[in-house]
């Protein structure tokens, strides 16, 4: 009986471990093959190439994020390939399942809850005696002599013990996607939480793999290759001895791989952090924070136990460390949170610093007690998933549009890090606070149809200019604020070259240094470098490397003071050299900036 498992992920670089466990648990009594496709693949290449795999049985891991593509896969499948006998699995046919059955009447099977020795069960089934009934966990159609169809929900099947699971990371066949694709792991399953928006809250208690098992797993991925390991346990840091032994074992053995882990900060213990702080190198950890929100009222509702105060402390001390970077997540809609609070909640996450600041929208999941209690605050949601909500009783769609445009700016900008130096100037100076400035950016984008034509890097550093140069500008003046337009610009000028790892051919502002001079500035670099610091002129440019690898701008303030201390300065100007890759002696960066320092613009002062 030829076995085919496959998924639709988000995206090519993100790899199923779901079909990884099934295999693990049953490839060697089944002929059996991974078939990983994309949301975004033609449906007539994926059914093509199912096709050609020749299955008896397909099964298909199922996500809000693409049960509706692998509908639309399935409904062709049956079409060319009748006699095929069609299973799914995975988190969203897990709840609701009779419903499913009823919608997808092209499927024969659901396998609910974990699968491995429920999908082992139902193959054997299959290929033996068909006794289905015994199945537990799995949902069939049984036919009755008059013709009619049942549909059969049988009663689930009790948790694993996960001592007796297989590995599922040591596919040969894997080894060489792994430097260039996710790798998903997990330490544990369940969670001791009860967030009624989160499907992890309806399994009581959690379960560990076994520590040495999961200490070779590990090993053995990262010396195969692997350059990214997601951890995809709910909390992994709830039982502190289990996780700091990992992330000793972790520091010891990287790599060189990054690795990620979902955390719960405000239960971080500081014996925890200053370890981390002591003994990690710098880059290969991240932490994905759940925050959602920093109303008391709204965590209470949603059973979500949270103490900001002490989740502040241990976020600001790992940047503090600057060892690891920050995922922080927050989720616009839930209850009791209208558009004025969520707009502190924003605030209140953004002043923490976050590397990454992620704003999804509550999304109605099966199976949760938010969407059986949906009804009490009034919530309008999407029918078909990801049943993200329209609007409750007092976050009208009105201010989920207006969100959605906070959210798609603050994707562009600063999660993409693309201007990090302006934007913490602008949002510290100009505006009244983060929020604001990415509402009334947004506001503007919208106006103008950009979210309707695409943008290339000069875009967006040009799209920001306009606003600031034609709207903002008259409403920080109105409001008092002190703020520098020279500063921005200049700020943004130097974001845009270090977004380059070539010297770029084109810059989106109005160049003004006139050939002669900016031939007397290259001379004079390349004449005496020393002036400018010991590390410029240690990379022995001559002037017509400087010509061929650099770029140079004349700004009307201090910038290496501000960069420096934060304190703008008129008294002096600078000017800014920027060296890419194929300039120098030296290897570095690929954008290189030096600043030098000017009492005037045309004359030079000291090496800065």
């Amino acid at each position: 009986m030829k076995v085919v498992l496959a998924t639709l992920n988000a995206k090519f670089i993100h790899t199923s471990l779901a079909l990884r466990c099934l295999k693990a648990y049953s490839g060697h009594e089944f002929d059996m093959e991974i078939a990983e496709y994309t949301i975004k693949d033609p449906v007539m290449n994926i059914a093509a190439d199912v096709y050609a795999r020749k299955p008896d049985v397909i099964g298909f891991s199922c996500y809000i994020w693409n049960i509706e593509e692998t509908i639309t896969v399935i409904d062709m499948l049956r079409k060319i390939m009748p006699g095929l006998r069609i299973v799914l699995g995975g988190p969203e046919v897990s709840y609701d399942t009779a419903f499913w059955m009823e919608r997808l009447p092209q499927v024969d099977y659901i396998v609910v809850g974990e699968g491995e020795e429920t999908f082992h069960h139902l193959l054997t089934e299959l290929r033996d005696t068909q006794k289905l009934h015994m199945v537990f966990g799995a949902a069939y159609r049984k036919q009755h002599q008059d013709g009619t169809m049942e549909i059969i929900v049988n009663p689930p099947r009790p948790k694993l013990d996960l001592a007796k699971l297989p590995s599922p990371y040591r596919f040969p066949e894997d080894t060489a996607g792994l430097q260039s694709r996710v790798t998903y792991f997990e330490t544990s399953r369940g969670c001791p939480f009860s967030c009624q928006f989160c499907l992890s809250s309806i399994e009581v208690g959690v379960r560990y793999f076994d520590m040495e098992r999961t200490k070779a797993d590990l090993l053995y991925l990262i010396q195969s290759g692997a350059k990214l390991i997601k951890f995809v346990d709910r909390t992994f840091n709830i039982k502190r001895d289990y996780a700091l032994e990992i992330f000793h074992f972790l520091i010891e053995n990287h790599g060189g791989c990054v690795f990620q882990f979902e955390i719960t900060a405000d239960i971080m213990r500081p014996e925890v952090l200053d370890y981390l702080a002591e003994h990690a190198p710098a880059g290969i950890f991240r932490f994905e924070i759940g925050v959602q929100s920093t109303n008391d009222p709204t965590n209470a509702e949603v059973q979500r136990r949270q103490n900001f105060a002490k989740l502040s402390r241990t976020v600001t001390k790992v940047k503090e460390s600057g060892k690891i970077d920050q995922h922080l997540d927050l989720i616009a809609g839930l209850p009791l949170e209208n558009y004025e609070t969520f707009r502190k909640t924003f605030n209140d996450v953004f002043a923490l610093g976050p590397e990454e600041l992620q704003l999804g929208f509550l999304k109605m999941l099966r199976g949760t007690g938010m969407r059986r209690d949906a009804e009490k605050h009034g919530y309008v949601y999407m029918d078909r998933a990801p049943y993200e909500i329209l609007g409750n009783d007092i976050m009208p769609f009105s201010d989920i549009v207006r969100i959605k445009r906070v959210e798609d700016v603050l994707e562009k900008y600063w999660n993409a890090h693309r201007m990090d130096h302006a934007l913490h100037y602008l949002i510290g100076q100009a505006f009244d606070s983060a929020f604001d400035f990415f509402q009334q950016f947004g506001d503007y984008w919208e106006g103008r149809g950009w979210q309707k034509i695409g943008h290339q890097l000069e875009d967006l550093f040009s799209r920001l200019w306009t606003f600031l140069s034609e709207v903002h500008v008259h409403r920080m003046a109105e409001a008092g604020k002190k703020w520098n337009p020279d500063v921005a610009l200049g700020l943004m000028k130097l974001d845009y070259y270090l977004n380059h790892k070539y010297k770029p051919r084109k810059v989106w502002w109005d160049f003004t240094m006139d050939k002669a001079a900016w031939n007397g500035w290259m001379g004079q670099l390349a004449k005496e470098p020393g002036d400018v610091s010991e590390a410029f002129a240690a990379l022995g440019l001559g002037e017509k490397e400087l010509h061929k690898h650099a770029v140079i701008e004349l700004l009307p303030f201090d910038l290496a003071l501000y960069l420096a201390e934060g304190v703008l300065s008129a008294e002096a100007h600078s000017l800014l050299i920027v060296v890419y890759s194929g300039g120098g002696k030296e290897d570095g960066a690929a954008a290189r900036p030096f600043i030098q320092k000017l009492v005037h613009t045309g004359q030079r002062t000291g090496t800065v």
